[in-house]
């Protein structure tokens, strides 16, 4: 049965890597070759005071050959960003599979409700949580720690996010058979607890350099989106393959829902 699984997360993550990685060639790469080109303007407004004149002759020579390269380079761009986009999507899909498998009896929910469950607690595991500190970087950004310390950091705040998503589920199993609103409360507090502490006690590493602030938070907020959509698309897609595995189990459900009291 875990093959199964697998198979059925490693199809779901093929699919949704398919669409983020379009999304990644559509949208990401000229946006990140556009936020690429205003920090290179910015640094070389500062430094290229006496050379004017120089550099217009020596862009004149390279135009033809830049834009032939820039083109071989857009397209070459947009193929890795694609087949990166569909392993990551498989990866994550194996992974996924991994977790609904042994923790499906945990998740509060029915059906496929379990899966989007899963999928929020996975997204706030591995993005939301290591995002509050080291938010993701853009063309130009200052790192203030070396890599190393900086991975450290991120794992951490995995490790961190994973167990604040835990306490949110075990919470709202705990509270939601007696009141709704109380288990949503149980949900949104340690996650709120977490955003708060985070702000307080670990500000940004991550400066935005010379990057205007509205370029930036766009940019991070797509970030954030295509991610959270890649999580949902994994989530809606796995939950489908399975109700269509097992049809005659949702069926046996759906009548147990019905007749009970």
């Amino acid at each position: 049965m875990l093959v199964d699984y697998l198979e059925r997360g490693v199809l779901a993550g093929a699919i949704a890597g398919i669409a983020y990685g379009a999304y990644m060639a559509l949208v990401a790469n000229p946006l990140i070759g556009y936020m690429e080109t205003v920090a290179d303007s910015a640094e070389s407004s500062e430094h290229a005071h006496g050379a004017g004149e120089h550099a217009h002759e020596a862009g004149e020579h390279a135009h033809a050959a830049g834009e032939h390269a820039h083109a071989v380079s857009e397209a070459t761009t947009a193929a890795v960003s694609v087949g990166s986009g569909v392993l990551w999507g498989i990866l994550l899909g194996g992974v996924f599979a991994l977790a609904f498998y042994f923790l499906e009896p945990a998740l509060p929910g029915r059906g496929r409700v379990k899966t989007y469950v899963l999928a929020g607690a996975g997204f706030l595991t591995v993005s939301v949580a290591p995002w509050l500190v080291l938010p993701p970087t853009t063309p130009g950004a200052e790192q203030a720690f070396d890599p190393t310390l900086r991975i450290g950091i991120y794992v951490g705040m995995m490790a961190i996010g994973g167990l604040v998503a835990a306490a949110s589920i075990y919470g709202y199993g705990r509270v939601s058979a007696r009141s709704r609103p109380l288990g949503i409360a149980a949900v949104a507090i340690p996650i709120i607890t977490l955003v708060a502490v985070t702000a307080i006690a670990a500000p940004t590493i991550v400066e935005p350099g010379t990057m205007p602030v509205d370029l930036v938070t766009a940019f991070r907020g797509l970030t954030a989106l295509s991610q959270a959509a890649l999580w949902a698309l994994v989530a809606g897609c796995f939950g489908w393959l399975q109700s269509r595995a097992s049809p005659r189990s949702a069926a046996d459900q759906r009548d147990e829902l019905l007749t009970s009291p």
